[in-house]
């Protein structure tokens, strides 16, 4: 089976994924626990509402739940930028998941415009 590029669900999955491995490498310390709690829930929590937007029972649900999404996908911006540093060590391997925060936020920043487009109509 091929795996299509715009599964936003696998795709966001993947990152959760990868968030966790990230979170399991970083040094616990007393200014790392809170950091790695907040990255976790916010990159996880990305993809659990994006299956929930899947299943929405309105366009209004829709548009509520992928705007979670994105909010969510920019806060794990932030807390890969706070971890970068306190773990200057980690920098590198933050600054490619932030990119791949970043992409996420861009996406589901289009299509909650558009979302918003069509609840006006």
């Amino acid at each position: 089976m091929t795996e299509r590029k715009f599964d936003l669900e696998h795709r966001t999955a993947k990152f959760g994924e990868a968030v966790i491995r990230f979170s399991n490498n970083i040094p616990r310390e007393t200014a790392t626990k809170p950091l790695i709690t907040q990255l976790v829930k916010s990159g996880t929590s990305i993809g659990a509402n994006y299956c929930e937007a899947d299943d929405a029972e309105s366009l209004d649900d829709f548009c509520h739940k992928l705007s979670i999404c994105k909010k969510e996908a920019r806060e794990t911006m932030y807390w890969f930028r706070m971890i970068a540093a306190a773990v200057p060590n980690l920098k590198n391997e933050a600054r490619l998941l932030w990119r791949e925060a970043k992409e996420l936020n861009l996406i589901l920043n289009a299509i909650v415009r558009k979302c918003r487009t069509n609840q006006k109509k």
